[in-house]
């Protein structure tokens, strides 16, 4: 099976089926935090995210600026490609349901009402889905028909002790709520995981991915660890309490994944982007070309592709 001469679904085969053209993905930062750094249920937020809360590459933003300035500010990465002309709107630093229903409505609602942009893709935590939220998200998903309403929720893992060290902040159960609740109110879920979290070994790795592929949700982000500068995890890295993981071991451990997902299940990522200036390890991982060419290359090399080794075939959903 393959997805456009790629071993597995690829989000950007899923975006040219639906849309006939490449889509750009714009990361927005809307000036959130997190209940995991404010002191709600944490100050210290997750071992391994950095100052910039996981938004590190959003749109470079002045205190004043607004959603529709970030978003003009976004395009100019893509001036002079010619093909494609439509984005994604990324709210993707901190926690982006973490505010009151009034604010979020109107900075989700100057992203929707922005012609060029297809969809919003809201990057958050699974106990910041209050009944308000969840209200203000069915609204605007039946106000905007036309485009589509992401939830991307940062689970990681489904293993407790491991939720517990890296300091998470919530159960696996509140997950399968929140992704119960957006099912409901027929909300795309993307579910992010990192692989390689200090104490897990490849069969933590592969239950976790094993149980998101049966419960129905729509995308996955597959992440490798990485160690950043001025982060709880530099000092257990240097400690050499936990190995990175090497090159290769990456390479058997996605594909290893990428056979239990089901098919229609939409991979928006197998590898990270780790900024620069603040990577420390894996510094292979800078290399990302390498790191795909390689992936699809062995993938091939073996005679596999995504949901080889799938057991269940009742997921139906897109995104």
């Amino acid at each position: 099976m393959h997805w456009n001469d790629k071993p597995y679904h690829t989000l950007d085969y899923e975006l040219k089926a639906i849309y006939g053209e490449k889509i750009y993905k714009i990361a927005l930062d809307a000036g959130m935090t997190c209940p995991n750094r404010d002191g709600s249920c944490g100050s210290r937020g997750c071992i391994f995210c950095s100052a910039g809360g996981s938004g590190d590459f959003a749109a470079k933003r002045d205190v004043a600026d607004s959603i529709m300035t970030q978003l003009e500010k976004g395009k100019q990465y893509f001036h002079g490609k010619n093909i494609g002309k439509r984005f994604i709107a990324y709210f993707q630093a901190y926690t982006n349901t973490y505010a009151p229903a009034a604010r979020l409505d109107r900075i989700y609602r100057e992203a929707l009402d922005e012609p060029s942009v297809v969809g919003i893709s809201i990057a958050t935590r699974p106990d910041c889905l209050d009944c308000d939220v969840l209200s203000l998200l069915d609204c605007l998903n039946k106000k905007y028909p036309d485009k589509f309403i992401w939830v991307e929720l940062g689970l990681q893992t489904i293993h407790e002790t491991t939720a517990a060290l890296i300091r998470r902040g919530y159960p696996l159960s509140v997950f399968e709520q929140a992704v119960d609740h957006l099912r409901r109110i027929s909300i795309p879920v993307i579910v992010h995981v990192i692989l390689g979290l200090p104490g897990e070994n490849r069969q933590m790795m592969l239950e976790t991915c094993r149980f998101l592929g049966k419960k129905g949700i729509n995308g996955i982000k597959l992440q490798l660890l990485h160690v950043l500068k001025n982060t709880d995890l530099v000092e257990l890295y240097e400690k050499k309490t936990f190995e990175i993981l090497g090159f290769m071991e990456y390479i058997d451990i996605i594909i290893s994944c990428l056979e239990i997902l089901p098919p229609d299940m939409v991979v928006h990522r197998v590898t990270g982007d780790g900024p620069k200036d603040l990577l420390i390890a894996p510094l292979w991982s800078l290399d990302k070309r390498r790191v795909l060419n390689t992936l699809h290359q062995e993938m091939k090399r073996r005679g596999t592709w995504q949901s080889a080794a799938y057991q269940m075939n009742d997921c139906k959903q897109k995104f």
